[in-house]
């Protein structure tokens, strides 16, 4: 008669053989894996630890897990992420949200202090939707141009834009940065989270990053900072008066970057550090 496992069983076996894989959190990931296999919150586990388990149920389980082992993020594996005050649909098609750009998102809304304003906001390269979907939950009256020159993103972008209710509050639109923007466009927030990374630096990435995770929306050209320098020069005639452009950079790239703003004509420019104190974040004013 075959052994009858339990929740717990299987979480602890889970962990040990992602521990042999080489996944940094082995223990969380089994428990947000068991979790997501019964369709429960990982908190809920712990109230069913001694649940016994089904053939069926298993079977789902020892799927996660082997996508888990061979280094797939654990986003992908469970099709959502939460970001912020929602939670995102999340595959393939676009970069995993990460905390840094929800740090982003909260400092860039220190720009807009009115939560009832009727902002024009645009976010430039919207991946999953992250960065718009979470400012429209902030700015119910705020008019929010998305914009990414990946169809296959926009459409993840579209699909997050229903689940969470906001389809009629934010625009998708195909664009390469500022092709698809009218020349009288003017936006009261510019945000983005650009490509940054060099080629270097992606191929010393976890697995998770450089094997599963679209690598043109990670690399630039010119050390990384390719699109960033075309963001800067791009978003000065898109900004009105006093409005900011709120950027997500790499690591080292502040000093020439806060150049080419001064050359740009920003009225003002800072950078600023990410919570582990690492240069992270730009701010310029038009």
């Amino acid at each position: 008669m075959a052994e009858t496992l339990t929740v717990l069983d299987v979480v602890t076996k889970s962990a040990g053989f992602l521990e042999k894989k080489g996944v940094e959190t082995p223990r969380l990931d089994a428990e947000w894996l068991i979790a997501g296999a019964l369709g429960l919150g990982r908190m809920d586990l712990y109230l069913q630890f001694d649940r016994p388990l089904v053939e069926d149920q298993l079977s789902v389980m020892r799927g996660y897990v082997a996508r888990r082992a061979k280094r797939e993020p654990l986003q992908y594996i469970l099709g959502q992420t939460p970001f912020r005050d929602i939670t995102l649909k999340c595959d393939e098609r676009a970069l995993i949200p990460r905390p840094e750009t929800e740090y982003l998102v909260e400092l860039a809304m220190g720009s807009l202090p009115e939560m009832d304003g009727e902002y024009r906001i645009l976010d430039l390269g919207t991946g999953t939707g992250a960065i718009a979907l979470a400012l429209a939950y902030s700015y119910p009256l705020a008019k929010i141009l998305a914009v990414d020159r990946s169809k296959d993103a926009l459409a993840l972008a579209a699909e997050n834009a229903l689940l969470t209710g906001f389809q009629t509050r934010v625009e998708f639109r195909e664009s390469n940065w500022f092709s698809g923007i009218e020349e009288d466009e003017r936006f009261d927030l510019i945000v983005s989270n650009p490509p940054y990374l060099t080629d270097q630096e992606l191929a010393e990435a976890q697995p998770e990053v450089k094997d599963f995770e679209p690598g043109s929306a990670l690399v630039a050209s010119d050390e990384g900072k390719a699109d960033l320098e075309t963001l800067i020069r791009g978003a000065k005639a898109h900004l009105n008066v006093g409005a900011s452009l709120w950027l997500e950079t790499g690591i080292a790239q502040h000093a020439d970057l806060l150049k080419l703003s001064e050359a740009c004509e920003y009225s003002s420019a800072e950078g600023l550090d990410d919570l582990t104190g690492r240069e992270r974040f730009l701010k310029m004013t038009n």
